[in-house]
């Protein structure tokens, strides 16, 4: 028996479009409203975010500010950077109300975990790049410097150095769901995923090197965590596969 489709009305194309908009408009509201919530904790979020480099640096040294509105900027972009952080699943929330109608019940029973576990990939993944990954490159960093050199770096460039860590590492971590969505869609198999995992690992570590700073360790902890996540991809991918054969089986 065929499953029926949406049962929703089409809309126009301008009902669309003012329904968009206002997805948007809630979207950015509830950005601003984290926020202002966040702003007045600035300095104090910048300081959890630059502790594991000044854990490390040397007696008599700190991190400088090199440009005159450095110390109001750079506080002031991490923390709109963290307010799109948190309220990212409230984003994606309203990116779903939007596309939701027009989907089948069965992609729905599908996507909907797709897209949680997603959310939950990224917040690890970046979790796990400044509990495990900062420790590791920043006690690398400082301790293979010239004794005559004082470490004093600034604190914009080390704002864009972690952002960019963040950003690679909760990208990197959803490469399970990137799997899965190849799999359901039919673009891939889990059989001839896994014929090319020799082309994946070494895109893995070409993709550390291009991602991460030009050091064997923080590409390792980049590259070997997306090989094993792969790895969770096609194992999972399996059962999704395995589940649309047999509705293909079905008369």
């Amino acid at each position: 028996m065929n499953e029926p489709e949406s049962t929703d009305q089409p809309l126009p194309l301008v009902a669309h479009l003012t329904e968009l908009r206002d997805k948007l408009l809630r979207s950015l509201l509830a950005i601003l409203v984290v926020f202002i919530g966040l702003f007045p904790f600035a300095n104090e979020i910048y300081g959890f975010v630059s502790q594991p480099l000044r854990e490390l640096l040397p007696p008599g040294t700190s991190m400088i500010a090199t440009e005159v509105a450095s110390p109001f900027l750079t506080p002031f972009k991490l923390t709109l950077v963290a307010a799109i952080f948190l309220a990212m699943p409230y984003v994606l929330y309203q990116i779903w109300s939007f596309i939701a109608p027009g989907m089948y019940r069965r992609e729905k029973r599908v996507a909907i975990p797709l897209l949680l576990s997603s959310i939950v990939l990224f917040y690890a993944g970046t979790a796990f790049s400044y509990y495990v990954v900062f420790p590791l490159i920043f006690a690398f960093f400082t301790s293979v410097g010239p004794q005559d050199i004082a470490i004093m770096t600034d604190i914009n460039r080390y704002l864009d150095f972690v952002l960019k860590l963040f950003f690679a590492f909760g990208l990197a971590f959803e490469i399970p769901i990137a799997a899965v969505l190849m799999i359901w869609a039919g673009i891939t198999t889990p059989q001839q995923l896994a014929k090319k995992r020799p082309y994946i690992i070494v895109g893995c570590f070409i993709l550390g090197m291009l991602l991460t700073p030009p050091d064997i360790l923080s590409q390792s902890l980049l590259a070997v965590p997306m090989w094993v996540l792969f790895e969770f991809g096609v194992f999972f991918g399996r059962f999704i596969h395995r589940g649309s054969s047999h509705r293909e089986a079905e008369p």
